[in-house]
């Protein structure tokens, strides 16, 4: 995959490190089996198993596969936050925040645009 096979918003979320609207992404409600890529350059991510609903807006999941994301502090827009990228090709996917059920603590929380799904 290039930058030139993602749409627009892809390219803006993991290259620009933007985000989309809350409850506006394909996968937010999305409860198919499988696994979720990055849309830049077909890492796996994350497993359906792991996604949650987080009432967030975004697809929330409490863990990432093993060894593929990074994580980054974030101190733009006044806040400190962790940033979340995909490990492969560095493309910005969103936040990890510790608020997430009891299993992990965790809720990745990602946009949907910085995914593709691959069905089993």
């Amino acid at each position: 995959m290039t930058k030139r096979d993602i749409d627009e918003l892809a390219r803006h979320v993991l290259y620009e490190k933007g985000t989309e609207r809350p409850f506006s992404g394909k996968y937010h409600d999305f409860k198919a089996d499988g696994r979720y890529r990055c849309a830049g350059c077909g890492e796996e991510l994350f497993d359906s198993s792991d996604k949650f609903d987080s009432g967030t807006g975004w697809p929330s999941f409490d863990k990432a596969l093993a060894e593929s994301v990074e994580e980054e502090s974030d101190r733009s827009h006044g806040m400190i936050r962790t940033e979340v990228l995909c490990a492969k090709c560095g493309g910005h996917l969103g936040h990890v925040f510790d608020d997430g059920p009891k299993t992990t603590g965790k809720r990745y929380c990602i946009n949907s645009a910085a995914l593709k799904f691959n069905e089993r």
